[in-house]
């Protein structure tokens, strides 16, 4: 089911086809990719990243919040961002907002391209800005000796660092 936040795949003159969804259902990344490529049958390679809620480490569940206005917008912005960084025949990016259980994907990146040099690095320089940059706030349910309790998810210094490599054009 779809979120009604929704952007479908479209494409501009010359530009790369975008689908930029933020869900609020679980979703098929494998569809997604399937998709993706479907739609960009010129690719010479699709690549991907799906982030997924752990399995390990006493999570019992993540929860996802967003500030509306901001978010899907954001991520499209994203997406025009990376088009014009790579070389891009097509970009996927779903990500999922609410409480998710372990094993469920949160996100999946996914990039069309000509040569896969442009859509590793399209899948990459979307999920530096999503992990570290992005308009979400992530909390983990977690079990520990003393019962469960929710603990805010910060970027990690080497999430910054990360987003650091990316100078602007």
């Amino acid at each position: 089911m779809k979120s009604p936040c929704c952007r479908p795949f479209q494409a501009a003159e010359g530009r790369a086809v975008f689908d930029i969804r933020l869900l609020n259902s679980p979703f098929d990344p494998n569809g997604a990719i399937e998709a993706l490529s479907l739609r960009t049958p010129g690719a010479g390679g699709i690549a991907s990243f799906i982030g997924k809620v752990r399995v390990t480490g006493g999570v019992e569940a993540l929860e996802l919040t967003h500030y509306e206005p901001l978010t899907l917008p954001g991520m499209v912005d994203l997406a025009e961002r990376a088009d014009a960084r790579f070389d891009l025949m097509g970009l996927a990016m779903l990500h999922r907002t609410g409480r998710l259980d372990p094993g469920d994907p949160i996100v999946c990146v996914c990039a069309a391209a000509r040569h896969r040099r442009d859509a590793i690095g399209a899948v990459d320089f979307c999920m530096d800005h999503l992990k570290s940059a992005a308009w979400f706030w992530k909390r983990e349910l977690r079990t520990n000796d003393s019962g469960s309790a929710w603990h805010w998810i910060e970027p990690r210094g080497e999430d910054h660092e990360d987003l650091a490599r990316w100078k602007p054009l």
